[in-house]
Order: C-alpha cells, then structure tokens, then sequence
C-alpha cells in the first residue's frame, strides 16, 4: 500500500480557497523589513517561483507578506515543501529556468526529474503598491496574480480574487488532511480484505495475523509471510491510522470469518472517525473518540467506500 503525501492529494483550488475577500489598498497595510530586493512586480513573481521551485524555504519566506512570512516559517519542513510543490504545480524539487518566448513574454520553466511545469507571464498592471501579473499556467489555465509593495520590495498577495493567507490555510489543511487519512483508511481496509482473500485461496484458510500478510525476511512466499502487504501495513500501521485485525469463528458448520479495525493514531490529528471491515464486507464509521468501532455503527455509503 503506497503511502500518502500530506498535502500531495490537495487540488490546487483547494489550497488557495481561503479568504474570500477582493484585493484592495484597505487590506493592505502591512509592514515588513527589506530581505530580499525585487525591483519589478516580475522579477520578485519569478524569483518567488523561482525559490519554489528550488524548494528553498529561506528565499520563498522573503517573498510572502508579514504574517504570511512568519506563518510559513513556523510551518513543518516538510508543509513549507508540500506549500512550495503547489505554487510550482509540481511535487518533486525542480531546477528553474527564466527566458522569453517568442512573442517576449517571460517564461519560467520548472524543470524536475519527471515533470515540467512553465508559467508564461503578460504586462503586469500597476496601480501605487499593487500589481497584478496575469499568467498562463497549467496547459493554459489562466490566472491573475496580486503583489503588494512593502517598503519597495514585492510581495506575493493573491490569487485571483483570493488573498494567500497562510494562517487560513493552517485550518484547511487540518480539515483537508483529516478527509485525505479518513479515506485512506476506507481503501486501506478494503486492501487489507483483498489480501486476506488472495491469501484464503492461496492457502486455503484465513491468516492468523495481519503480520502473516507481510513480506519475508528472507526465503520466498510462504503462510508465514505472503508478501501482500507492505511491511508497515502488516504491522498495523498506515498513513495515521492504525489496523486491527481478527478471526471470527464460525458457528457449528460456518466457516470462520473476519473483521478489520482502523483507529486514528493521534485522535483528532490523523483522524476524527473510526470504521470496522464487517465480516460482511460493509464499513461501519463513527467518530468513537479514538474507540473501535462496532457493527452498530452506521455504515457508510458505497460510494464512499469505492476503491477510486
């Protein structure tokens, strides 16, 4: 089972749909010290995006406003990395390069290992200490990009009509990571039932243990160790949730079944909810406070638990 980045399954609209607010003179006093010097509204946009793409968290911070620049600084390296991946649209460190197209706009190409990703950018409107940088972005998304001046040097202020405000994503990204572990933990379960299948036709019974699932230490497959789950995986734990399972015996002359736990790690973090794999197949959840949960749990809808 592939672990999930943290930020890596957040759409790009979700990452910047914070404060709802037009850009406007009011919303802009701030105050900030001089750290990095950008003569043009273009040339601070492109060496933000620059240092993104580098994913140099010390050069990027220099082009975020005050409170955006503190909050970002105060942010896991790993979240200022995952920050920096969506404002390149790419997910691994990448080397920049500035030129002109043919028309003579500039262009900055993000050049990673397996992706590129190319901003082209038109006539930046000024008006006193805003600019606003239109761009084609994405396969031909297009998007207005606002900076605000701050004691002469440029500063990254919005998207469209969306202000970047850091602190606000703080919160999205708790409820989006929530949701993103959540159904992590509904396919995980469903892949764990898969591997008990594919092991009860292998070997004609159920494992003993989810670790009976995990790959050898050495020597081929074998009941002990089929090699269907991941080593992680078969020792319960997954992406924030940890995985419990068991062996139901059967009555009189039925034959044994099964049921899958998955709790949240750290309650609240990782994970409100928690669901059973019944041995009918059907996944229960309920927000049980960090507590298994049981069959009388309601269960959830298909469509929820579909594999994608």
């Amino acid at each position: 089972m592939k672990k999930t980045s943290r930020l890596a399954a957040l759409p790009l609209a979700i990452l910047f749909s914070l404060l709802l607010f037009p850009a406007c003179p009011a919303a802009l006093a701030q105050t900030e010290s001089a750290l990095v010097p950008a003569a043009t509204p273009i040339s601070a946009l492109t060496e933000a995006l620059s240092a993104a793409c580098r994913q140099n968290a010390a050069e990027f911070s220099h082009f975020l406003t005050d409170s955006n620049s503190i909050a970002f600084n105060a942010l896991s390296s790993d979240d200022r990395i995952a920050l920096m991946e969506r404002f390149v649209l790419l997910d691994t460190r990448g080397r920049p390069l500035l030129t002109n197209n043919a028309e003579g706009r500039p262009q900055l190409r993000c050049e990673a290992l397996d992706a590129t990703e190319q901003f082209t950018f038109d006539t930046p409107l000024v008006h006193d200490n805003l600019a606003y940088i239109p761009a084609i972005v994405a396969a031909g998304h297009n998007i207005r990009i606002g900076l605000v001046r701050e004691d002469g040097n440029w500063k990254l202020l919005s998207l469209g009509l969306l202000l970047i405000d850091i602190p606000s994503l703080q919160k999205e990204w708790a409820v989006q990571l929530l949701q993103i572990h959540e159904q992590d933990a509904i396919d995980t379960l469903q892949g764990i039932a898969q591997a008990i299948s594919t092991y009860q036709n292998a070997f004609g019974k159920l494992p003993d243990t989810l670790a009976q699932l995990g790959p050898p230490k050495q020597g081929g497959v074998s009941p002990s160790a089929a090699k269907l789950l991941d080593a992680s995986l078969a020792s319960g734990d997954s992406n924030g949730y940890k995985f419990r399972y068991r062996v139901i015996t059967g009555a009189d002359s039925e034959a044994p079944s099964f049921e899958i736990a998955a709790i949240p790690a750290q309650y609240g973090k990782t994970g409100n909810r928690s669901f059973l794999f019944d041995k009918d197949g059907k996944i229960h959840a309920a927000d049980k406070k960090g507590a298994v949960a049981t069959t009388d749990d309601p269960v959830i809808p298909a469509s929820d638990s579909a594999n994608p």
